[in-house]
């Protein structure tokens, strides 16, 4: 296509590239050419990101090119653990907030790309991938925010490609309780509806790559879980509550992260329902989740990350065991009966802190070249629907 070859070449338009994924009907928009080299670690990579470039953060992720729940992934060929020799490559995650620390479903997709390309501009390092011959899979380290993530993305017999028929895997960061069963008054400005007479929530804290509240959705009032639920009234719920927990000063205590004060703040409530969901023939249990992050972006996938968190709060309530299959859920796994994220423990580093394995399945839905015209003011940036009326 002649227009497509203009917009690629000439700089004047700005040209950015990705591949499009889903991983359990979550998008992850994989950015491989365009965006502007990033100098540092990682984290300081993010930083540049967040200060000098947000602005492309935003014209990937937003309206008219994106939408409200859109998610993405920049690859960064460069950062000191690829120096080192532990990682093969880096990413930084995108939402429609800003940047986050962790994404598992965007870890299951970039697994089956980074194993796909034979582009050695996006992916220098694709030569050097380890291989397993005898149970036909790849390893893939993944530079992320929060540490290194080991994925193992099935192949084909010469592991040339991925095989979409076969779950990828990855085992997190640490995984740990911040806290358990913590109790927190609600004021009378914070309060839903659903709430009832009652003043006061109890919640649990844990960490999978980003601190997550994870809040049962018969606590907050929504007492058939979420096999029947109002999205307006919980969406209504979680607007009040998440800036108020974010701020609270028992939260922001207790998810002090032990390595970097940078990984140290509330990502997202996760509503969960241990009492429903699809229960895939592998599983031992299974619980359902509702994953609001972000500037309340609502997860369509089971949320891998939160998934570590969740293997690492039932390995220190003593509800799982080391290896035993759990499948977490969310509301579109439950409708469609598949995809749900299986997770385990996978090594126990103390009482509360795990490495926990999780596995999904990412699907290729597209590539897209983006571009920005001169004069546009409209896309520029990007765009709210709801913040524009």
């Amino acid at each position: 296509m002649d227009l497509y070859e203009t917009f690629s070449s000439l700089k004047s338009f700005e040209a950015i590239k990705s591949i499009d994924m889903h991983t359990a009907g979550e998008a992850t928009r994989i950015v491989y050419d365009g965006f502007p080299d990033l100098r540092g670690s990682l984290l300081d990579q993010r930083e540049e990101a967040e200060k000098k470039y947000d602005d492309l953060r935003k014209r990937i992720i937003l309206e008219p090119r994106g939408h409200f729940d859109m998610y993405g992934a920049i690859l960064r060929p460069q950062t000191e653990l690829v120096e080192s020799g532990e990682a093969d490559i880096g990413a930084l995650f995108i939402h429609n907030g800003g940047f986050s620390t962790m994404c598992g479903h965007a870890t299951i997709a970039l697994g089956r790309f980074l194993v796909d390309t034979s582009d050695e501009n996006a992916f220098p390092n694709r030569s050097n991938l380890r291989l397993d011959t005898i149970n036909s899979t790849a390893e893939v380290r993944i530079h992320v925010p929060c540490g290194l993530v080991v994925v193992t993305v099935p192949t084909n017999s010469d592991g040339t490609k991925s095989d979409p028929s076969r779950p990828v895997s990855f085992l997190s960061t640490p995984a740990f309780t911040a806290a358990r069963d913590m109790e927190v008054e609600i004021p009378t400005n914070v309060r839903w509806k659903e709430l009832g007479s009652r003043s006061s929530i109890n919640f649990d804290l844990a960490y999978g790559g980003a601190y997550y509240a994870l809040i049962s959705a018969k606590e907050l009032g929504f007492t058939n879980g979420l096999k029947e639920i109002d999205l307006l009234s919980v969406t209504s719920c979680i607007r009040k509550l998440k800036p108020f927990l974010a701020s609270h000063p028992a939260v922001i205590d207790a998810i002090r992260h032990p390595d970097d004060s940078r990984l140290s703040y509330l990502y997202s409530i996760m509503i969960v329902d241990s009492n429903s969901g699809y229960h895939p023939e592998a599983a031992v249990s299974v619980e359902s989740g509702l994953c609001y992050f972000a500037d309340n972006e609502i997860d369509r996938s089971p949320t891998g990350s939160c998934v570590s968190a969740r293997v690492a709060l039932a390995y220190d309530k003593r509800q799982i065991e080391l290896g035993e299959k759990r499948a977490y859920n969310s509301l579109i796994t439950n409708h469609f009966e598949e995809g749900a994220f299986i997770g385990s423990v996978a090594e126990v580093l103390n009482e509360s802190t795990i490495i926990a394995q999780v596995e999904g399945y990412a699907f290729y839905i597209g590539s897209s070249l983006f571009i920005w015209e001169k004069g546009d003011r409209t896309s520029r940036e990007g765009f709210i629907f709801d913040q524009c009326v």
